[in-house]
């Protein structure tokens, strides 16, 4: 789930799908194996797509009566950093078993003194600083199917889905955890952490926190129709943002530990408050307006 430090945790494992019978979810939560791990009746199921492999196997399972697909974005094993993560295939994997509404939860660095350790900030903005990742499916480039993907420039000024905010804010609520709504989500490249320089230059910005798997998930998502929402967990002040030695992987990793089980009930929760499928009336939905894209989507 983070994108700073391992947070998979063992699980036992999950069953396979009977032959011939498709496995689909509605729900789509990108992150580490923690959140499916205590779930019963776990089924891996896994996807090929024109884009190569996806980070992993997916995970359905139940949640509220609702069928969810887990993701681990880095692996299972925390094996694939940032830069190196397919976010192409993780999301074309997720639409292609039915999902149409995604969570994405990520360990970020805050930026401003007031958003300290253990703050759950859902973001409204995002500002993108990464420098070779694969950010659209709508290149023109060939695919190894004979398809040709026609270039189109889709609206991403309000890149997360407004009713899965409200679910996030809602469930974080619910649990005694008063997120914060709204602010900037600064996305590296990493796998390293930003100097002093660099992170007292996003907190001039305006910047809320830094992260560095937010983009390209979010874009990738309103190309393909999907509702996407992050949720972000501060585990350090960034490197700018404090006296010392810095942002340190060990009190990330000590940090996301001691909070992972109050975000998986507000994932659990917010998955719960999201609108059924058949009921979306956001921008999302629509974001392609009938333009056609050259390329059949799962």
């Amino acid at each position: 789930m983070a994108n700073k430090a391992n947070t998979d945790a063992t699980t036992s494992a999950p069953s396979s799908p009977a032959a011939g019978q498709p496995e689909r979810a509605e729900v789509g939560v990108i992150g580490g194996s923690g959140f499916y791990s205590f779930l019963e009746n776990v089924t891996e199921v896994q996807v090929d797509t024109p884009y190569g492999p996806p980070s992993d196997s997916l995970f359905l399972g139940e949640i509220s009566g609702r069928r969810v697909a887990f993701l681990p974005r880095h692996g299972r094993g925390h094996h694939l950093p940032p830069h190196r993560i397919n976010y192409r295939a993780n999301l074309w994997a997720l639409r292609s078993l039915g999902v149409r509404q995604v969570l994405g939860p990520c360990a970020v660095g805050g930026l401003r003194p007031e958003y300290g350790v253990g703050t759950l900030l859902v973001p409204d903005q995002f500002v993108d600083r990464t420098k070779a990742r694969a950010q659209s499916y709508f290149d023109g480039v060939p695919r190894a199917d004979g398809s040709t993907p026609n270039v189109v420039h889709v609206s991403l000024a309000d890149p997360y889905c407004p009713d899965g905010r409200k679910a996030a804010l809602v469930a974080a609520q619910g649990r005694g955890w008063e997120a914060v709504d709204g602010g900037t989500l600064v996305v590296v490249e990493g796998p390293r952490f930003s100097t002093r320089a660099e992170s007292r230059w996003h907190a001039a910005q305006g910047w809320s926190v830094v992260g560095m798997t937010g983009h390209p998930e979010a874009a990738l998502a309103r190309e393909l129709e999907l509702c996407y929402t992050s949720l972000t967990l501060v585990t350090d002040l960034d490197a700018g943002a404090e006296t010392g030695e810095g942002v340190s992987h060990a009190e990330v990793m000590r940090v996301f530990a001691a909070n992972v089980d109050r975000l998986r009930e507000v994932l659990f929760d917010a998955v719960a408050a999201l609108p059924a499928t058949e009921d979306r009336a956001c921008l999302c939905a629509g974001a392609l307006g009938g333009w056609e894209t050259g390329i059949a989507l799962p």
